[in-house]
């Protein structure tokens, strides 16, 4: 199966400001892309391991909205970090959700990737 296959969760670019959180250090870090299931980061020096669990703080709007989400590094390669979202409160889904649907424009598709977020929410 190939990686586009596999992907189910449309990629979004976007720039915001944000902050990685490992242990009690943050880190200022560059947003790549954006997905309802994870995050990709550019930083110049290596931030996490693999498998460490993270926060991930994207600024939107200034301070007045922030979408946190806990994750958990899958990968680095060229000082780009892939982060999995391990589960995001009920506030920053819901500007996560927003974000994605104003960027893909199809509500069919993002009905089809909130189906796969949550495979048993019936």
């Amino acid at each position: 199966m190939s990686q586009t296959e596999r992907r189910r969760f449309t990629r979004i670019e976007f720039d915001a400001d944000t902050e990685l959180t490992v242990g009690d250090q943050t880190y200022p870090v560059e947003l790549v892309d954006i997905s309802l299931k994870g995050a990709l980061i550019k930083s110049d020096a290596l931030l996490a391991n693999l498998n460490d669990e993270v926060t991930i703080n994207i600024h939107l709007a200034g301070d007045d909205v922030i979408i946190r989400m806990p994750a958990e590094m899958t990968h680095a390669s060229e000082g780009m970090l892939g982060f999995r979202a391990l589960s995001i409160d009920l506030e920053s889904i819901s500007h996560l959700r927003r974000l994605v649907e104003l960027n893909i424009g199809d509500e069919t598709l993002l009905e089809r990737e909130l189906e796969h977020l949550f495979p048993n929410s019936e």
